[in-house]
């Protein structure tokens, strides 16, 4: 049977997750939207447009939600809804079958993907190298009757097309002034269902639909109340900004219209709002990595020809761009694609004892040292340390799922000397920002917290009681280079003690 297929999608991007033939006899192709929550700029939408058109079949498009994934709370569950709601609209409008399933219990959507793969002639999905999702791809694909393809949309430059993981940003980054260059010129599709013109399917079987019904419209426009019944954390609670694809686009456009021109000397001050805003977005799909790269070097006037001839790792000076966009391509490019390196090539990237040896040496050197003050995860979650600034930064963690991205480096930081051990420190960091944050459960959101325990880093002096030569930061030094009145005013919650426990 047919596997291979004239696609777009660069073969770097694409991997046979299973050993099953395409059947060119099944009534569709389907597309398991698991990471890529969009309609525009996706490779994995590209290829299984590509595949149905080469085919003949109608495309069918599954978008599921469990219930019973860690952390699942009404904050993501309402986020990643914002999404279904967009989708089913565009799908819709371009004859394309779209089933959003919100899962109503543990383990009643299971059989939902077989049963739709048992008709499909092949079966496209994202690829991503982080938290369950690659375990569920391994367990899943093999079971499934046809080919299963998984797209990698992560990044500009393909997971693969890096050898290896890297330990610095500075290697990093010289690799890739060498290698990006090609990659820079192949984007996917801004809008393939613009005029798209395949088959269409009626309806899913009626079998599958009484089993595995669609989400309500309670569900998909928001109506209060509507995640109560589901066993999920109702504890946190949603954000006041929506989540989806439509909602992405305009914070996009708001920054590279309102915001670009100030952020290299802003982002860093939280009263400037000069911070992009995409994290949450980049990390549920909602906004494509290719998008962005394309709004922030159009506002440029940006062309390959403005590159830099040599590859020397430094910060500034390949892109050929302004300073702001040159800040902004050092974080977005460079510090989120060596995540992705890192979570790709390093099993149990997101565990204790996969940090550099320089630093787990030097933690377990000082492991034992006296830690006057310590405190319980929940004192933690709720903002009540003796700290001001810190309890801040907990309290926009709690209310906005997100904390200001300077102000991120400290509050990782205090881990260190508030918990028993270096091991639980990273223990309790991983679960507080799984729990609240919206960009949590991605590789980006653990390299920030295993950077403030020394990854990608070097070792800093002088040595100091619990953190020895791992870097050092304070509230007290963070105060002196960013304004935090404003924000400790904004965010500090009501009933946080603010002086040092006797």
């Amino acid at each position: 049977m047919m596997t291979d297929l004239k696609s777009a999608v660069p073969e770097s991007r694409v991997v046979a997750a299973n050993e099953a033939e395409v059947r060119a006899d099944g009534d569709f192709v389907l597309y398991w939207m698991v990471m890529a929550r969009r309609t525009h700029h996706s490779w994995a939408l590209d290829r299984a447009i590509d595949w149905a058109r080469a085919l003949g079949k109608p495309l069918v498009v599954l978008e599921a939600l469990r219930v019973a994934y860690p952390w699942a709370s009404d904050r993501f569950h309402r986020f990643a809804i914002d999404a279904m709601a967009d989708n089913a609209k565009r799908f819709a409008k371009a004859g394309v079958t779209h089933h959003p399933y919100v899962e109503p219990s543990p383990g009643a959507g299971s059989g939902l993907l077989q049963a739709l793969a048992a008709r499909a002639c092949v079966v496209v999905t994202d690829e991503f190298p982080d938290f369950f999702l690659p375990r569920m791809l391994a367990a899943a694909a093999p079971r499934l009757p046809v080919r299963v393809e998984a797209i990698d949309g992560n990044g500009i430059l393909p997971l693969r097309a890096a050898p290896k993981p890297f330990s610095h940003a500075h290697h990093f980054r010289r690799f890739l002034q060498r290698e990006l260059r090609p990659h820079l010129t192949r984007a996917p599709v801004g809008d393939p269902l613009r005029r798209l013109d395949l088959p269409r399917l009626d309806a899913l079987p009626a079998e599958i639909l009484q089993r595995w019904p669609a989400a309500s419209d309670d569900l998909l426009r928001g109506t209060p109340g509507s995640l109560a019944a589901l066993p999920i954390d109702h504890d946190v609670t949603p954000v006041d900004f929506r989540g989806g694809p439509e909602h992405g686009r305009k914070v996009l456009s708001s920054f590279v219209d309102d915001r670009l021109d100030r952020y290299a000397n802003g982002r860093n001050q939280p009263q400037q709002d000069a911070a992009s805003g995409l994290s949450p977005y980049l990390h549920w799909g909602f906004v494509s990595p290719h998008q962005v790269l394309h709004d922030v070097l159009t506002r440029e006037e940006w062309s390959p020809e403005r590159l830099g001839e040599k590859a020397t790792g430094k910060r500034e000076g390949w892109w050929g761009v302004s300073a702001n966009s040159e800040a902004f391509l050092e974080e977005f490019i460079t510090w989120r694609e060596v995540s992705y390196n890192t979570a790709f090539w390093i099993n149990g990237h997101d565990q204790y004892d996969s940090l550099p040896a320089w630093a787990l040496s030097t933690l377990k050197k000082h492991a034992g040292d006296p830690r006057p003050h310590l405190f319980s995860r929940e004192q933690l979650e709720l903002g009540h340390s003796y700290d001001r600034l810190w309890n801040a930064t907990q309290g926009q963690l709690r209310a906005e799922g997100r904390i200001h991205n300077y102000l991120r480096i400290l509050w990782g930081k205090r881990f260190l000397e508030w918990t028993r051990t270096p091991r639980e420190a990273v223990e309790m960091m991983l679960h507080i920002n799984n729990r609240w944050a919206l960009d949590g459960r991605n590789p980006n959101s653990a390299s920030g917290i295993f950077w403030c325990m020394g990854r990608y880093d070097r070792a800093w002096g002088p040595e100091r009681p619990v953190y020895g030569t791992v870097r050092y930061v304070s509230s007290t030094n963070t105060a002196r280079k960013v304004r935090v009145g404003d924000y400790i005013a904004r965010y500090e919650p009501a009933d946080a003690p603010t002086r040092v426990p006797g």
